[in-house]
């Protein structure tokens, strides 16, 4: 038991590590590339990898010759997944576009950590809609990430960077992403779900970048290594890494391990961007990287 939770403790931080370098990807994807064509591109490529994933799993699930559903039961399902999935859909392609824009404006490493945000988001959300209750340490999470942000995006003249303006908006839409699969993930399968997702959102990203950015196919090959990696690493093969590595793993640890994106977003940036923080930028990350984890911590007599 103690090696499988090792192995998929390493698998979901290979995921974090995959979405952490993701930014750096998605930042030099916008050399040759518009926002809306990266993304477009980069979820179509998503859901294709998926495909091959849903078929190795039906195989697997017809192996282990699962109870079968009645048709009104496989008809109901099927509407919970079209509709979770056009959902999901909908609001990555907001968030994602949203990020992608961001990213033009503020480093990769800001970009990240604004992005974790909606790990302290989506609690509050849940207490004030969906009637779940937060406990005391959410609230000194949020503290904390206020406190974060403020050392992370506000400038001397108390103004915020239009770069770190649109990233904030991107994470309180992944929040909202979120929630919805929280909502429809126990009804349907999870991997169906996300190969819609990705191309409802690469549907819904192309509208605007044929009519906004001038689409060329040259420039969509220069950013073939960006592009690849956003959409196979990034869109499949982690998301697939993260199914796995869930598996049997106390879904606290999970998160807190899949957390470290952000760190590792800092990390990649500087490394292969040389976008390098201030000291006052970099304590805003420790503060909200606290926040990121005393928002995942149990609290109460279940801790």
């Amino acid at each position: 038991m103690k090696k499988t939770q090792l192995k998929n403790s390493l698998l979901l931080l290979l995921t974090a590590t995959i979405w952490g370098v993701a930014f750096v990807a998605q930042s030099v994807g916008m050399d040759h590339v518009g926002p809306f064509t990266f993304n477009a591109v980069r979820s179509i490529i998503g859901g294709i990898v998926l495909i091959p994933c849903i078929f190795f799993l039906d195989h697997r699930k017809s192996a282990q010759k699962e109870e079968l559903l009645s048709p009104q039961q496989q008809a109901e399902q099927t509407g919970a997944l079209i509709l979770g999935g056009v959902c999901c859909g909908i609001l990555l392609a907001l968030a994602s576009s949203f990020q992608q824009m961001g990213i033009q404006y503020t480093t990769v490493g800001r970009a990240g950590f604004i992005t974790a945000c909606y790990i302290v988001i989506v609690p509050i959300l849940g207490h004030f809609f969906l009637r779940k209750k937060c406990g005391a340490t959410i609230w000194i999470a949020v503290a904390l990430a206020l406190a974060g942000l403020y050392l992370l995006c506000i400038t001397d003249g108390f103004s915020v960077g239009k770069g770190d303006l649109l990233v904030m908006v991107c994470s309180l839409l992944f929040s909202l992403h979120i929630l919805v699969i929280d909502y429809f993930s126990p009804k349907v399968d999870g991997v169906k779900m996300s190969c819609i997702q990705f191309f409802v959102c690469g549907f819904l990203c192309a509208i605007p970048a044929v009519f906004t950015e001038h689409i060329v196919l040259a420039d969509i090959f220069a950013a073939w290594a960006p592009i690849l990696y956003a959409g196979v690493m990034s869109c499949g093969v982690a998301y697939t890494l993260q199914i796995i590595g869930q598996k049997d793993m106390n879904p606290t640890v999970a998160s807190l391990i899949l957390s470290l994106e952000s760190c590792i977003s800092v990390l990649a940036g500087w490394i292969l961007l040389n976008q390098k923080l201030s000291a006052r930028e970099l304590s805003g990350c420790v503060l909200m990287f606290a926040a990121i984890i005393l928002a995942q911590l149990p609290s109460g007599k279940k801790a």
